[in-house]
């Protein structure tokens, strides 16, 4: 995209104005708004790791103003959650604050789900799973091993990708752009 639209810019300059390291970086926010565009009538977003909201502003762009459907996200980070708050999401969208593996027990299934924070991706893989409805799509990000300098996390990104791409319960492919991916379907 030339140029981003104004509830990504809005998030991307408080992600700025504030020093948040985390925003989800603008491969996985294209990818994120193409998928959300693609979510069914009446249909569920999950974000895992809200952050300042600029994943979630993509999730919002590729509605494209559409107000059939559900997007949830979930941070642990009350300082953080407070700038999301600020943020001007239309009515459909909720933000939870709270540990994103016991909260994935309550909030329901989804249609997509973006697995962008350690609690449903380095932990709770298999309850993140198990909220994503059969046809729904899981994206989990940074999976590129050349982004950790710990062995110990070079080998969590492996497990967390073997787990993913030898599930039984989902088809998925491996991305190896922006900051890695593995995208999946739910049978």
């Amino acid at each position: 995209m030339d140029e981003l639209v104004a509830i990504v810019e809005s998030a991307a300059e408080r992600s700025r104005a504030h020093g948040f390291a985390y925003s989800c970086e603008p491969p996985a926010g294209e990818l994120l708004a193409v998928l959300s565009a693609a979510v069914p009538r009446g249909g569920r977003i999950l974000e895992l790791g809200t952050g300042v909201g600029v994943g979630l502003a993509w999730i919002v762009h590729g509605l494209g103003g559409r107000d059939d459907v559900e997007v949830h996200s979930v941070d642990n980070d009350a300082v953080v959650a407070e700038l999301a708050a600020a943020g001007n999401w239309p009515a459909g969208v909720r933000l939870h604050l709270g540990d994103a593996e016991q909260l994935l027990g309550e909030l329901g299934q989804f249609d997509l789900i973006f697995a962008d924070a350690p609690g449903g991706k380095w932990t709770g893989l298999d309850r993140t799973i198990a909220a994503l409805r059969p046809g729904g799509v899981l994206i989990v990000d940074d999976l590129d091993p050349a982004r950790y300098a710990e062995p110990e996390h070079v080998a969590k990104v492996a497990e967390i990708k073997a787990t993913l791409l030898g599930h039984p319960d989902l088809v998925a492919v491996e991305l190896a752009v922006g900051s890695g991916f593995v995208l999946a379907t739910r049978r």
